[in-house]
C-alpha cells in the first residue's frame, strides 16, 4: 500500500433517482449497473470486471444541510480516523465520521478548511497497481477553491501530494497541478474560482470517453444540460462539462488520437510548448469567464477583419500601380515606335518623288 495513500481511490453518485442516473449513465458513458450489498440500496457501475464508480440515494442528512445531488470523490489513506483527526486540526470538519463497511473498507467525509467536500477510504483488498487510465476510469481531478495556495498546503500535510507543474493564468492567477511525486503521474489540478463562478468550492471529476464531443451531443439527446463545452485542451484533447437529469454535476475528458510521426526540431518542441500553455489558459478561463472569452474571441475577429481589409487595399492600391506602369511602358514603346518610323516614311516619299 506504499502508493495507496493520496490515490483518488473511489468516485460516489449521490442523488434523487438512483434508477434514473443509473441509466443515464449506462448509456452515455457504457457503464453497466449491478447491485452491491444484501439490502439493495447500493448499486455499483462497472465495466467487465472492473468496479468503477458507486450510487446511491442522497441521504436524508445531506438534503437537510443543502446538498443537491453530487459526486463524491474519495482519496486513498491508510489509517482514516487518523487521517480525520488530522484533518481537523487543520481547520476541516468531520460530515461523516469514521465508519466500516462490512466486507470493504472503512470511510470517513469530511469538507476541507475552504469547504469542498471529499471523501477518504481504506479499503480491507490489497488494491491494484496505479495506472494510467483508460476509457471508463476517471482520469482527472480538479478543485476550485477560495484559496488555492492553502488548499494545497492541507492536502499536501493529509496525503503528501506534491506540486508537479504550473500554469500563470494572468488575472485569474495559478492553476497548480500535482501529483503523489514530481516524478509520477499528474493526478490533477486547483485554482482560485472567480467570484462570478457560481456554488462552493467543489471537487469536480473527468470521466475518459473517447470522443467528449460526440459525447456532449449524446448527453443533450438525453435530457441533461452541457454548461461548458466541448473544448480543446492542451495536447488535443477535448472536455465537456455537465449536468446530468436529477442535478449533478460532472465532466468528460477525451485525448487526442496518437499521431504517426513526431516532431523532432527544437523549433517544433517550442511551438509544442507554447500551445499547450495557452491551451491550458483558454481552457480553465472558458469554464470560469465565458463572456469575456466571447468578447476577446469577438475583438479577435473584428482584428482579423480589419486586417484583412488593409491587406486587400494593399493588393488594390499594388494592382493599381501595376497597372500604370504598364500603361506607361506601352504608351513609351508605342512612341519610341512611332519615332524610329517617321524617317523611314520621309525616305519613302523623297525616293518616290524622284
Amino acid at each position: 500500500m506504499s502508493d495507496y495513500r493520496g490515490r483518488f481511490v473511489w468516485h460516489e453518485l449521490l442523488t434523487t433517482d438512483p434508477k434514473a442516473a443509473g441509466a443515464f449513465f449506462s448509456k452515455i458513458i457504457g457503464w453497466k449497473t449491478q447491485p452491491w450489498g444484501t439490502d439493495g440500496s447500493y448499486t455499483l457501475f462497472v465495466s467487465g470486471s472492473r468496479q468503477l464508480a458507486g450510487l446511491m440515494v442522497l441521504p436524508e442528512d445531506a438534503k437537510k444541510m443543502g446538498a443537491p445531488p453530487n459526486w463524491l470523490t474519495y482519496v486513498g489513506t491508510t489509517d482514516v480516523d487518523e487521517t480525520a483527526r488530522l484533518a481537523t486540526s487543520l481547520g476541516a470538519r468531520v460530515l461523516k465520521a469514521p465508519e466500516d463497511i462490512p466486507g470493504a473498507g472503512r470511510f470517513a467525509v469530511l469538507q476541507d478548511p475552504q469547504g469542498a467536500t471529499f471523501g477518504i477510504y481504506k479499503s480491507h483488498q490489497s488494491p491494484a497497481a496505479d495506472a494510467a487510465p483508460v476509457v471508463g476510469d476517471f482520469s482527472w481531478h480538479e478543485l476550485a477553491t477560495t484559496d488555492a495556495k492553502a488548499a494545497l498546503g492541507f492536502y499536501q500535510r493529509l496525503f503528501g501530494w506534491e506540486e508537479t507543474s504550473a500554469m500563470d493564468m494572468g488575472e485569474m492567477g495559478v492553476y497548480q497541478m500535482f501529483g503523489q511525486s514530481k516524478q509520477g503521474r499528474t493526478l490533477g489540478g486547483l485554482f482560485n474560482k472567480p467570484s462570478q463562478m457560481p456554488g462552493p468550492p467543489a471537487w469536480l471529476a473527468y470521466i475518459k470517453v473517447p470522443d467528449a464531443r460526440k459525447t456532449a451531443d449524446a448527453i443533450k439527446k438525453a435530457g441533461a444540460k452541457i454548461v461548458n463545452g466541448p473544448m480543446e485542451v492542451p495536447g488535443g484533447g477535448w472536455i465537456s462539462v455537465g449536468i446530468d437529469p436529477q442535478g449533478a454535476v460532472f465532466a468528460l475528458h477525451s485525448v487526442a488520437p496518437p499521431t504517426p510521426a513526431k516532431t523532432s526540431t527544437a523549433r517544433a518542441k517550442k511551438k509544442t510548448a507554447s500551445a499547450k500553455r495557452t491551451g491550458l489558459k483558454k481552457a480553465v478561463k472558458k469554464t470560469a469567464r465565458k463572456t469575456a472569452a466571447a468578447k476577446t474571441a469577438g475583438k479577435k475577429t473584428a482584428a482579423k477583419k480589419k486586417a484583412a481589409k488593409k491587406t486587400g487595399a494593399k493588393k488594390t492600391g499594388a494592382k493599381k500601380t501595376a497597372a500604370k506602369k504598364t500603361a506607361a511602358s506601352k504608351t513609351t514603346g508605342k512612341r519610341k515606335t512611332a519615332k524610329k518610323a517617321a524617317p523611314r516614311r520621309a525616305k519613302r516619299k523623297a525616293a518616290s518623288k524622284k
